[in-house]
């Protein structure tokens, strides 16, 4: 009878961390920021239909990375555990920090225990009365769970973008000036300083162009064919999704922001 093939814990672990960081590295960035009003969340992606960012309750947003079809699944389980905790206790009871950490455990044990991890990443992101109670959290692969402050960049290769988007984003910017400042981190070429300067050099092309590319993806990943180095992108108001979470809105504080809208935040 030959001997089964031994692989250390921790090789194991190594091995299924690499696996999962290389699936969601190949996906676009996601930014989620604060700013005067509320929290924004963009990312390129050209599809009307294949959400990254999405609403899951009253004062809740999500947004992901990785594999559509694993994060899609996670999306509807977080509406539903949104729901029934709504249902069963109270609308208020519902809250970001509870959802994050039923996602920790779910990617903890995938991570752990099936044949391979789960290829996402994800932002729970809660807007509160004010910015002091706004919660952003950031949850991994292995369902290690970090809350962040003021903005957070997932997927694609988050933490060039993450030191770019530190240098310009400040705390209580406009809705116009913030979104600005994420088109033109997320169409910086890898290894290539953003220029601050706020909407005007936002990385914005003037016209819209059609979509184009897969968007966000139905196969192993969200990926798309990465850009050269030295290439300088201009994205269109069509290759952006971006949303808010606005905390001035009474309950349903999510909404979607159409390209006619963002040209109209860009021509602010």
């Amino acid at each position: 009878m030959s001997m089964p093939f031994y692989v250390s814990p921790e090789q194991l672990m190594r091995d299924r961390a690499e696996f999962a960081r290389k699936g969601i590295a190949r996906g676009r960035s996601v930014i989620v920021a604060q700013y005067d009003s509320g929290i924004v969340f963009a990312t390129e992606n050209p599809s009307r239909a294949l959400h990254k960012i999405s609403e899951i309750y009253d004062r809740i947003g999500f947004a992901a990375v990785g594999k559509y079809n694993e994060f899609e699944n996670l999306r509807v389980a977080g509406i539903r555990y949104a729901d029934l905790r709504g249902f069963t206790y109270d609308r208020t009871d519902v809250m970001a920090r509870g959802l994050a950490n039923a996602y920790a455990q779910t990617l903890g044990t995938a991570f752990t225990t099936e044949s391979k991890p789960l290829e996402v990443e994800l932002v729970v992101a809660e807007v509160g009365l004010s910015a002091a109670q706004d919660q952003i959290y950031r949850l991994a692969y292995d369902g290690s769970v970090a809350e962040e402050h003021g903005f957070v960049v997932i997927g694609g290769q988050a933490d060039s973008l993450n030191e770019v988007m530190a240098t310009l984003w400040k705390p209580d910017l406009p809705l116009a000036e913030v979104l600005g400042i994420m088109a033109q981190v997320l169409a910086t070429p890898q290894g290539v300083p953003a220029q601050s300067g706020g909407p005007a050099q936002s990385g914005l092309s003037a016209q819209s162009g059609g979509p184009t590319g897969t968007g966000a993806g139905t196969g192993e990943t969200d990926a798309e064919q990465a850009e050269p180095a030295d290439s300088v992108r201009a994205l269109s108001a069509d290759k952006l999704e971006a949303a808010v979470l606005d905390r001035t809105k009474a309950r349903r504080c999510f909404k979607r922001l159409t390209p006619q809208r963002i040209n109209e935040l860009f021509g602010e």
